[in-house]
């Protein structure tokens, strides 16, 4: 999919301010005749609402056919094996990393510990965790991963269908595996599921490119909702979390890719469009067609890229899956004053390298957060606390996601020879001596 990246760059930075200012004016308008939203709150909301629908229609197709091409491009690569070994090592030495970091963050500044009694702008989520519940989770309940929900309103009972992410994720990687060991006979198979993603890739490009609208939308939705004072009470808590996305990006990538001899500048120079498209989608699985076209910009063999970063874009998630469960079950606790203890911490790193398959693309940390939350046994109503703020909270959040998925290729690419460095490089540069 070709984009023009910096034209591109600038309509969704453009994006970015119109909807904060619209937001601001939305919020200054108050509510409307009824006491609901203003129609400048309300176009916001809609619009918002339809690209983010956009986003999730295409998603299923997208991770089946990603998955199961990735898995069935091992076949092509050499020591397929030991570069899978590799990849899922290198997602967890980030990921410890990062909840490392998040977990230091907590404990020096405390996020929670003044706001105890504090009224906030409470929420209900509807997505928990438990270890139970994700084991389950895993077992699909049917060939397709389409789970229903009823809801009684006014007397009539509507039911909805909707695809759970992660038992698709099985059931893709089942099929993946079930291609490697059928070999030459899934041949016309695998034809189908390539054509399938060049199709659903290619509608997905049109989506993209409704981004700087989808953007004001739902930068002007935030604000014009919660307002400055809602997010202010918890600004503490806010500006710890991107402390901490900025360490993660900023000096532990940069330091990662230096041990492993490569210069940082020409990673965040091409890597940027993925990393922007993350922040302001706010989805890894919708990012992934760009992810994996800046990862083969910066030199990774494209057989490898091919199965790196779908798996990544489902499974990888630094930024929701490790900086995010530890900085918020800091902050639930000292929110309702019960102290944690070293073992907490412990389980705050396990649940993290192990459970961040529960984020799973587009369903946020909101899983990941109650899945914390549960192993600790804090309450699980403290995820309410934090919903208000998400929006804002996701963009950086994922972002990051985006950005340890194209550095995790690199770091293997490099370290198992597939690694082009002049193209890594461009013109004009050259490695480190």
């Amino acid at each position: 999919m070709a984009l023009h990246y910096r034209s591109f760059g600038f309509q969704v930075l453009a994006g970015m301010v119109v909807g904060l200012l619209l937001g601001l004016v939305a919020r200054q308008m108050g509510a409307g005749p009824d006491g609901d939203l203003n129609w400048l709150a309300t176009t916001l909301k809609t619009v918002g609402s339809i690209f983010v629908s956009l986003l999730k229609a295409i998603v299923p197709p997208l991770v089946f056919a990603a998955i199961v091409a990735s898995i069935a491009n091992l076949r092509a690569l050499d020591n397929a094996a030991r570069l899978a070994g590799q990849t899922l090592l290198w997602f967890a030495i980030t990921a410890l990393i990062a909840v490392a970091i998040g977990i230091a963050i907590g404990v020096i500044v405390q996020p929670g510990s003044g706001l105890h009694g504090t009224a906030l702008a409470m929420g209900k989520t509807d997505s928990m965790g438990g270890w139970l519940d994700f084991l389950k989770g895993l077992v699909p309940g049917n060939s397709l991963a389409l789970s229903g929900s009823t809801k009684i309103t006014d007397g009539s009972a509507s039911t909805t269908l909707s695809f759970n992410i992660l038992q698709l994720l099985v059931i893709s990687i089942a099929v993946g595996l079930a291609t490697l060991k059928v070999g030459e006979r899934a041949d016309p198979f695998l034809a189908f599921v390539r054509s399938l993603l060049a199709v659903v890739r290619a509608i997905l490009g049109w989506v993209i490119r409704l981004t700087p609208i989808g953007s004001a939308a739902l930068i002007g939705t935030a604000i014009a909702t919660y307002g400055w004072s809602a997010l202010a009470q918890l600004g503490t808590f806010t500006a710890a979390i991107y402390l901490g996305l900025a360490l993660v990006l900023l000096v532990v990538y940069p330091t990662l890719l230096i041990l492993n001899g490569l210069k940082p500048g020409p990673f965040f120079a091409k890597a940027w469009p993925a990393i922007q498209l993350g922040f302001v989608s706010r989805s890894s699985v919708g990012t992934l067609p760009v992810t994996e076209a800046v990862t083969e910009r910066l030199g990774v063999d494209k057989g490898y890229a091919a199965f790196a970063i779908p798996l990544a874009s489902t499974t990888k998630m630094d930024g929701c899956a490790s900086i995010y469960p530890a900085l918020a079950a800091i902050f639930v606790a000292g929110f309702y004053g019960i102290p944690l203890h070293f073992i907490d911490y412990v389980l705050i790193v396990f649940v993290s390298v192990i459970g961040s398959a529960a984020t799973a693309g587009l369903t946020g940390a909101i899983v990941m957060l109650t899945l914390t939350l549960s192993t600790l046994g804090l309450p699980l109503e403290g995820a309410g606390l934090l919903l208000a703020i998400d929006p804002i909270l996701d963009m950086g959040r994922t972002a990051v996601n985006v950005a340890g998925q194209v550095l995790v290729g690199i770091i293997v690419a490099k370290r198992e020879g597939i690694l082009d460095e002049s193209a890594y490089y461009g013109e004009g540069e050259l490695a480190p001596a």
